[in-house]
């Protein structure tokens, strides 16, 4: 249906048929780049389109789940919305949920960006961007790309010195999760803050 919106004369069952068979799923087809999907014979730039406006509209319904609730009463509705705009990306993402003093979302950034095995963060600029918005605490989220969650050292060791910053400044660290696009891993549940 997406597809036929793009190009609505056309039979678009075969391309959807071969996108599905070649990414392995709906939400393969909507996280591959759009390069791969050019590569597709009978994918227009429409088509692209088409399938990013999908893409964001489904990270925005689920955002709409935890915006405006205490985060940490809806935790299965923040692990999905995690899930779904970090799970599938193919190099490391960090980002932050900020946080007022009800739980709400205040904010929720990208701090930055990396290989397939490593982001750097750095305690400092995560604190500072915390008390430019007034947050209060907050909760940590990278993805693995390998679709394993388990937590390195690395991670164990950045997500102390975030904690000891944030704490000689009043800001809370609730949880650091690991999401991929199967599973994720609390920090908090495997007693590892």
């Amino acid at each position: 249906m997406l597809l036929f919106a793009a190009a609505p004369r056309g039979d678009t069952r075969p391309l959807a048929k071969t996108l599905i068979d070649r990414f392995k799923s709906l939400s393969g087809v909507m996280s591959a780049s759009n390069t791969d999907l050019r590569k597709m014979e009978g994918m227009s730039d429409a088509g692209i389109v088409t399938i990013r406006i999908a893409e964001k509209l489904g990270e925005k319904l689920l955002k709409a789940e935890v915006e405006k609730k205490n985060i940490l009463s809806s935790w299965q509705a923040l692990q999905e919305y995690c899930q779904a705009i970090m799970g599938r990306k193919d190099v490391e993402h960090f980002r932050i949920l900020f946080l007022n003093n009800k739980n709400h979302l205040i904010a929720d950034e990208l701090q930055q960006k990396g290989t397939v095995n490593h982001t750097a963060v750095y305690p400092r600029e995560v604190v500072k961007r915390a008390l430019e918005l007034g947050a209060v605490s907050l909760i940590l989220v990278h993805n693995h790309p390998s679709g394993d969650t388990t937590p390195s050292h690395a991670d164990i060791q950045m997500t102390e010195q975030i904690v000891k910053a944030a704490a000689a400044l009043n800001i809370q660290v609730h949880d650091h999760l690991i999401v991929s696009r199967t599973e994720s891993t609390s920090f908090k549940s495997r007693g590892l803050m």
